[in-house]
């Protein structure tokens, strides 16, 4: 009974009322004769509406609002939605509020490189969210420290409304130390390499859960010296274009912190095209799938693999586990091939329950900055992966294997933080600091 009398009073104090109105909630399943927008005092209707899974008149249910708030939420432009079915003066109308997060960051930062405490970055990143209110989003970066770099690009969702038609364009320049252990032996040390990189990419969505993508990009390597396979060309610069397919399929509910859904996504890029002798391929492919199991816990597991192939592949272009990708248990361990393969298997369970927290009191800080959608999950896991050369066998040896527990804080939509303690197959442990969710 509580729980209907404050649904009732939020109703009517958050979503406008007309007249007399009932406010649905338990089993039910209702016919919508309209939708009414909120609260989205820059962002564009079609934004939002676009991502509902229905329309004026299709049958919803609890089940199915609670999906498409969340896939509202999963825009990552909003610090709270609230979708609330009501019947007013004999029509369904389901009430859709949000609130804005803060959409200009020109911050501050310092950057744990490679998941390593001991290689920080430090700068200036500049994000503007939800440009024109079609969520664009422009990005520029200047970093210094450990790799510096300058960084600058531009997405759009949009860029042709009708068709779903969406387009990016990006620049990179990098100055990085050498990330591949054959090529520090077989310079004999370590060294750093130039990469100046530039790429568009154009997309286009079918249906609500289809994406594939066309990928154009060039790359410029400058090494400091020439050796075969520490460079993919004949000199000691590498200068080469490249073409990719993607594809993805996305049924997860929350994409910064799913629980239910699948995801699934597949690149082929094409490499140099014989230009320099430079000419290789690189196939990735990811799979993950989030259910509920019994009550609030749910479980997730996700097969990952990175597989290159073709002349010349240079060393800098390899596979790597312990960079962005890593097993708990060798969370600082760097494993390298042209192909690696990784599973993972996790379960959570809340600790303190989805809440909107709102810091509104606290004065001179923009109130868009106060509002937040806070969660502690509990954690348990299991991860194995490993790398191998071409030519190389791979089996139960080349696997490598941790397991662990941890929390996850949720503070969306701006981040979210795990603390981990791990083992690996001999028993030796280690603890994680880590931002971002496991997957």
């Amino acid at each position: 009974m509580l729980i209907i009398i404050l649904t009732l009073i939020s109703a009517k104090f958050l979503f406008p009322q007309n007249g007399d109105s009932l406010v649905y909630h338990g089993n039910y399943s209702i016919k919508v004769d309209s939708i009414n927008l909120s609260g989205n005092e820059t962002t564009k209707n079609f934004i939002i509406l676009r991502e509902l899974t229905f329309s004026v008149g299709d049958t919803v249910n609890h089940q199915i609002l609670k999906y498409n708030r969340e896939r509202i939420y999963s825009l990552n432009i909003f610090t709270q939605v609230d979708v609330i079915p009501a019947l007013s003066r004999g029509r369904n109308i389901i009430y859709i509020k949000v609130e804005e997060s803060w959409y200009i960051y020109p911050l501050p930062f310092v950057d744990i490189r490679e998941r390593d405490w001991k290689k920080l970055s430090f700068g200036v990143y500049l994000i503007l969210k939800n440009f024109r209110g079609r969520n664009e989003l422009l990005t520029g970066r200047i970093s210094l420290g450990y790799d510096p770099s300058f960084s600058a690009s531009y997405y759009t969702p949009n860029l042709l409304r009708d068709k779903d038609i969406s387009f990016q364009v990006d620049a990179t320049y990098l100055k990085a130390k050498n990330k591949s252990a054959v090529a520090k032996y077989y310079y004999g040390s370590d060294f750093n390499q130039k990469f100046i990189t530039t790429g568009i990419k154009l997309g286009k969505r079918v249906g609500f859960y289809n994406w594939f993508g066309l990928n154009m990009r060039y790359d410029y390597v400058e090494t400091p010296f020439y050796i075969p396979g520490i460079n993919a060309s004949n000199s000691r610069i590498d200068r080469y274009p490249s073409i990719g397919l993607d594809y993805v399929y996305d049924t997860r509910d929350l994409a910064q912190f799913a629980k239910d859904g699948i995801y699934a996504s597949a690149s082929y890029y094409l490499k140099g095209f014989g230009i320099d002798d430079i000419n290789y391929q690189v196939f990735t492919m990811d799979f993950r799938e989030y259910r509920p199991i019994v009550g609030d816990l749910f479980g997730k597991w996700r097969i990952t693999s990175r597989i290159t192939s073709g002349r010349n592949i240079p060393y800098y272009d390899d596979s790597f586990l312990g960079y962005n990708e890593r097993i708990r248990g060798h969370f600082y361990t760097l494993y390298e091939g042209n192909n690696y393969y990784l599973g993972t298997l996790q379960f959570d369970y809340p600790i303190i329950k989805d809440f909107n927290l709102n810091l509104n009191f606290i004065p001179i800080i923009p109130k868009e900055l106060l509002s937040y959608r806070f969660a502690l999950y509990a954690e348990i896991f299991g991860d194995a992966g490993g790398t191998k050369f071409r030519g190389q066998s791979f089996g139960i040896k080349n696997i490598s294997s941790g397991y662990g527990t941890g929390l996850t804080f949720l503070v969306l939509p701006y981040s979210i933080v795990r603390l981990e303690y791990a083992l690996d197959e001999y028993h030796n442990s280690e603890w994680i600091l880590d931002v971002g969710a496991s997957f």
